[in-house]
């Protein structure tokens, strides 16, 4: 089984359009960030939410842009001193933030924490630890007043770097909520034939995807063509050896699609046409043995 199509905001021309197009062609979840779009994502995203009131979206806290910084300052939340461009995650900030986001988008399923060991050098690994426990907490009581669905981590190197790990989130989720009883509900991260670390250990029965799995996380990968470095990178020789007669764009969604513990994958496709040769690709998935097939080549380049 592959991981289901969905949209990514990150790097698509026009949110509105790549929304109506990927909604009307069944994206279950649509993944975005105030901070995305020039800080414009979300105010394009809700009149398109409004028509797919059962499309679930994913947005996030922590980063947010200079325009963002200026509106902090004015309602208080930051001190005139500080920078107005950037990335918090100090509670205040992120209780703020996640009710602006509302307020502009409507509504979240998810809020993922963003990119947090953003702060792990000048915090120290104990130290963001302690920061992430905090912005589970604020997160937490919003679920728990139903403003938000749930909330989780978005990381770019986080779990790779060794700044936490899975069952790390899980516990200060736990310390977060002060039981098991906890609203942590999904992990995103990076899945590709670039950064393949996730897919070789799933395919060995282990890592950050297969944890998250066996905790009842949905799990999500970003990234699946690297920021469109795949697309120069994927040879005709390793299209032909994921799928014959595949674009190179698809053949690399497919290979990271197919990853075991995956249950989203985000793609970026901006035009109806990207999206239906995304979904055709992904609609019968690479075993386990084909995957490792893929993924051996690589390692052996």
């Amino acid at each position: 089984m592959t991981a289901a199509l969905s949209l990514g905001t990150y790097r698509v021309r026009t949110v509105s359009q790549s929304a109506r197009a990927a909604l009307a062609a069944g994206s279950p979840w649509v993944d975005t960030a105030p901070n995305y779009a020039r800080g414009r994502a979300h105010e394009e995203l809700r009149p398109v939410l409004r028509d797919y009131p059962t499309a679930r979206v994913a947005t996030k806290t922590g980063f947010y842009t200079a325009e963002q910084g200026m509106a902090a300052l004015a309602g208080g939340v930051f001190a005139p001193e500080e920078p107005l461009s950037g990335h918090r995650l100090d509670p205040g900030f992120v209780r703020w933030q996640t009710e602006h986001s509302l307020a502009v988008l409507g509504r979240a399923d998810l809020v993922f924490v963003h990119n947090p060991e953003h702060h792990v050098r000048s915090l120290g690994r104990a130290g963001l630890h302690r920061r992430v426990r905090e912005a589970f907490t604020v997160l937490e009581e919003l679920t728990q007043a139903g403003r938000i669905g749930g909330y989780g981590v978005a990381t770019w190197s986080g779990l790779r770097s060794g700044a936490f790990s899975v069952p790390e989130l899980l516990s200060l989720a736990e310390q977060a909520a002060g039981s098991a009883e906890h609203h942590f509900r999904g992990l995103q991260m990076p899945v590709s034939l670039i950064m393949d670390d996730p897919i070789r250990q799933a395919l060995n029965g282990g890592g950050p995807l297969v944890q998250a799995k066996d905790a009842g996380l949905i799990t999500f990968g970003s990234a699946p063509l690297h920021g469109g470095e795949l697309l120069d990178a994927t040879t005709s020789e390793l299209v032909n050896l994921i799928r014959p007669g595949l674009s190179a764009a698809a053949a690399a969604l497919l290979a990271a699609g197919s990853c075991p513990g995956l249950d989203v994958v985000l793609t970026s496709a901006s035009t109806r046409e990207h999206w239906d040769d995304a979904a055709k690709a992904l609609a019968a998935p690479l075993t386990a043995e084909q995957l490792r097939k893929v993924t051996n080549e690589l390692a052996a380049e």
